[in-house]
């Protein structure tokens, strides 16, 4: 098992903060799409990922145990 987290309006579209899924071995790529196939994330494909608390790339792979957090870009003034 993998935990996804999620950040501001992907938690918000999704109406939950994390998910926990049977996806390791995925590629970072592969879960977004399986996101926005399962729940229809509009702002996915600007995210910042980071798998662990390090930010990765798409194509990197996720172990069992892993976290993955999709951040969302900030504004600011």
């Amino acid at each position: 098992m993998i935990k996804i987290l999620l950040f501001a309006e992907l938690q918000e579209e999704a109406g939950v903060d994390q998910i926990e899924v049977d996806k390791a071995g995925s590629t970072v790529t592969e879960l977004k799409e399986w996101l926005l196939q399962e729940y229809k994330l509009s702002s996915l494909s600007n995210t910042m990922i980071a798998i662990n608390e390090s930010y990765a790339t798409e194509e990197e792979r996720v172990k069992d145990g892993d976290t993955v957090a999709f951040i969302p870009p900030v504004s600011g003034g």
